[in-house]
Formats: structure tokens, sequence, C-alpha cells
């Protein structure tokens, strides 16, 4: 148990004579991340292949980071994010749910489940077309999506239509000079709200794959732009600054969770690969543990002989969300991300934004969007 001191397990499965084994490895959160297994399994076949052989050293220890953190957190620059993150979290959010999280009744033993899958086609284009053209990272184009999904939900029941999420992201920032985490094996997640406000938009274009739906992606992009190093600073004041603490603690956290997890490649050949039953193999949870939103998704592109496909695990509080309100969110996503593929084949779709042209001060959207008009009328056809 953790409490002991015990994080690790391993047991060899032997299949028998010329058949290939299994090494099952149990390793807790506390100790690992999702980086964490691509730096643990290479060096577990090294050490297995050329006994002996020193691996790569490590750069800075988990134990340094932990430090270095609680010295970030009391910059002058860092607490300068305070008035950001309260801008945020102001405001609320309308519930997902019938009531708010109770931790003693809603837990992961009362949680509901949905599993779904994106065609390879369309998933190639999310991952490729849609950020090219837009100059967006795949995040940007996941949680468009995703506002999009809750928005036009909410506007059935007449509410208001922005967002606060919790953001999952991997933590290996670059906000400490000299730091190196490349081969840091360690638990590092952070997790920070933002909001994301669709705006008024036509949605019958925006499910049409039209302009507003660009627009709307622009919008989005530029909201997460505002987020300083993906958000760890959330985590350092509210965590390991008192001061800030006291400000950020008490506030209401986000109902809706996110992680993206990435892209699983297909395992290569050979002694050492990933089991191909691994990926249905669910990481083991407390059934008592409380549930940490109303509503959440994590998602990761699995590489398959037919092309990527986009996997979203989505889970909610069974007691507290309605099942068809959590499965109309989870089907409205996939419904806006296939809308921004075929949007992304427009002749007229893409473009650049605010947070793309830094050298250029106060340059607004609008004065962009003229700009590439003109441009693209005046050079298009000689392209």
């Amino acid at each position: 148990a953790p409490a002991r001191g015990d994080m690790v397990r391993a047991v060899w499965c032997d299949a028998g004579p010329g058949r290939p084994g299994r090494l099952l490895l149990t390793l807790h959160h506390l100790v690992v991340d999702g980086v964490s297994w691509r730096i643990l399994l290479p060096d577990l076949a090294q050490a297995y292949e050329h006994p002996g052989r020193p691996l790569a050293p490590v750069g800075t220890s988990f134990r340094q980071w932990a430090l270095l953190l609680h010295e970030e957190a009391a910059r002058a620059e860092r607490r300068a994010e305070l008035p950001l993150w309260r801008e945020i979290t102001d405001g609320g959010d309308p519930p997902l749910g019938s009531r708010a999280l109770d931790p003693g009744r809603d837990t992961v033993a009362t949680a509901r489940r949905l599993r779904l899958e994106l065609p390879a086609a369309v998933t190639s284009e999310l991952l490729t077309t849609v950020p090219a053209v837009f100059h967006a990272e795949i995040n940007d184009v996941l949680l468009t999506a995703l506002a999009l999904a809750v928005a036009d939900w909410r506007r059935g029941r007449g509410e208001r239509q922005d967002v606060l999420v919790d953001l999952e992201g991997h933590g290996r920032e670059e906000v400490v000079p000299g730091v190196d985490l490349a081969r840091t094996v360690g638990w590092f997640t952070t997790t920070h709200p933002v909001r994301l406000d669709v705006g008024l938009c036509d949605w019958d274009e925006v499910w049409a794959g039209g302009p507003a739906l660009g627009q709307v992606l622009k919008e989005v992009k530029e909201q997460l732009r505002r987020i300083p190093d993906h958000g760890i600073g959330h985590g350092l004041l509210s965590r390991l600054d008192t001061a800030s603490a006291a400000v950020l603690g008490g506030r209401p956290a986000p109902q809706l969770g996110f992680n993206y997890l990435g892209r699983m490649a297909l395992p290569e050949p050979g002694d050492w690969q990933l089991a191909p039953e691994s990926l249905d193999v669910m990481a083991g949870t407390d059934p008592g543990m409380p549930l940490p939103h109303a509503l959440g998704v994590d998602a990761r592109t699995e590489d398959r002989p037919d092309g990527p496909r986009l996997v979203a695990e989505w889970s909610w509080a069974g007691l507290a969300v309605a099942g068809p309100d959590a499965e109309a969110i989870a089907r409205g996503w996939f419904r806006a991300l296939e809308a921004l593929a075929a949007h992304a084949a427009r002749p007229d779709a893409g473009g650049f934004t605010p947070s793309d042209l830094e050298l250029v001060e106060g340059l607004g959207q609008d004065e962009i969007d003229e700009f590439e008009n003109e441009f693209t009328h005046e050079w298009g056809d000689d392209g």
C-alpha cells in the first residue's frame, strides 16, 4: 500500500516454451504519469537486453522539481497571475446535474461511463488539416468542439452558454531555467480552470461547417492563449502560496474535466512491446474515491491499421447527472469535431489570430481577417 511506501508490483506470466510471456507492471499514480511510461518501458527493455550497460542520465530529479516549484510559487511574476485566475473562476457555471457533487455519494462506484470512437478519416483531418490551416494545436480544436457541445446543450435549456473546464496537462513546463525533465519519472500532472465562450454564433452555420465555425475556433484559441505556461501557475498559487491560496481556495471547482492523452502509436515488432490486450486494462481506482467532476472525458488518439482513431472515455456522476444529458454532450462533441473537419476543407477556412502575430501590437481579429481576405482576393488566383 502507498502508506507503507509500496508503489510498484511486477508479475511475470510464463506462457510456456516457445511462447512470449507477459510482464505485468503495476505502479501507483503517485510515482508515474503517462509520460513516465514512455521513459520506463524503453529503459526496462535496454536493461534486459544489455545487462550492465548504464542507462541515460536523469537531468532534474522529481525532488528537485518539487523544491523548485515552491520557489516559483513565491515569485512576483507568478503572483501577478492572480487576477487572471480570479476572473476565470468568477461568475459561476450553470449546473450540469441536479445538484452539486457529494463526496460521500458521488464516487467511482456510482459513476456511469460511455466510450465513443471517431472514424479514422475524421480523426486524420483533426490531427493534420484543421490545426494546420488555423495555426492551432490539437487541444485548441478539441476544446472548441467541447465548448460548442456544452453551449448547444445549454442553449436548449435557456442557460448561459459559456463553460468552465478543468483542463489537465502533462505539467512538464519550462518555467525554471536549466531544468531538464526529459527523463524524469514521476507524477507531474497539472490541472487548471479555463472559461470557454463560443459567443453569439449562427448555430445553423456552425453545424453546417460554415464560416461561423471557423470564427468560434479562433475565439476559443485566443481564450486558451491567455493562459501562461499551460496553466501551471494556478496550481502553484492555489496550493503552494499561502496568500494566493486564501483567495483561490474557496472557489467552486469546474464541473467538467478534460484530458487529452496524446497519440498512442502501434507497438513495433520485437520482444519488448505493449501486449495487444494492454489497452483494454483500465487503471485501478478505489471505488470509494470521490469523483473530481460531475462530467469528464479522457481522450486519446490510437493508431490503428485503418488509420488513427480518436477514442473518448466519458464518465459522470450517475446519481447527479442524467445519463441522456451526459450522452447528449458527449455525442455533441463528436458532432462538432466532424463539423470542424468538414469546415477545414473549405477554401476560405483557417487564418491567423492575434497570438500568432505577437510582434504586431494591438492588431485585432477583424483587422487580421480583413488583411487575409484582401491578400487572398488579390493574390489567391496566382497562388
